[in-house]
C-alpha cells in the first residue's frame, strides 16, 4: 500500500453553522497578538480590513465576548478570554489529531 497520511480540520461552528473559529480566524487572533494591528493582519493574511473585523465581530456575536480590545495606544490585543479561547483550540487540535491518527492508524496501517 502507497504510503499515506490523514490530514483533518476542525471548525468550532454555532447551532446553524456559522463558524466560530477554525483556522483562518485562528490566524487572525494571532496576527493580531503578534502586530497589535487589525489593519497589519489584513496585509499580513491579504485581506481587507473588513473582512478581517467582520470575523472578529461574527466570533464575538457568537461568543457573547470580546476576543480583542482596541485603543489608540496600544492597538488591538487579544483579550484575556481571546488568549483563553486560541490556547484552548490548540489543545482541541492537538487532541484531535491524537485521535484522528490513532483512528486512522487502526484502519489503515
Amino acid at each position: 500500500m502507497a504510503d499515506f497520511k490523514l490530514k483533518s480540520r476542525h471548525w468550532i461552528v454555532d447551532a446553524d453553522g456559522n463558524i466560530i473559529l477554525g483556522e483562518g480566524r485562528r490566524e487572525i487572533l494571532e496576527n493580531i497578538e503578534k502586530t497589535g494591528s487589525l489593519n497589519q493582519t489584513a496585509k499580513i493574511m491579504k485581506m481587507s480590513y473588513k473582512g478581517v473585523w467582520s470575523k472578529v465581530k461574527a466570533t464575538e456575536e457568537h461568543l457573547k465576548m470580546k476576543v480583542i480590545t482596541t485603543n489608540k495606544k496600544r492597538g488591538s490585543v487579544l483579550t484575556k478570554e481571546g488568549k483563553e479561547l486560541l490556547r484552548k483550540y490548540a489543545e482541541l487540535q492537538e487532541q484531535c489529531m491524537k485521535m484522528d491518527d490513532h483512528i486512522f492508524n487502526s484502519l489503515f496501517r
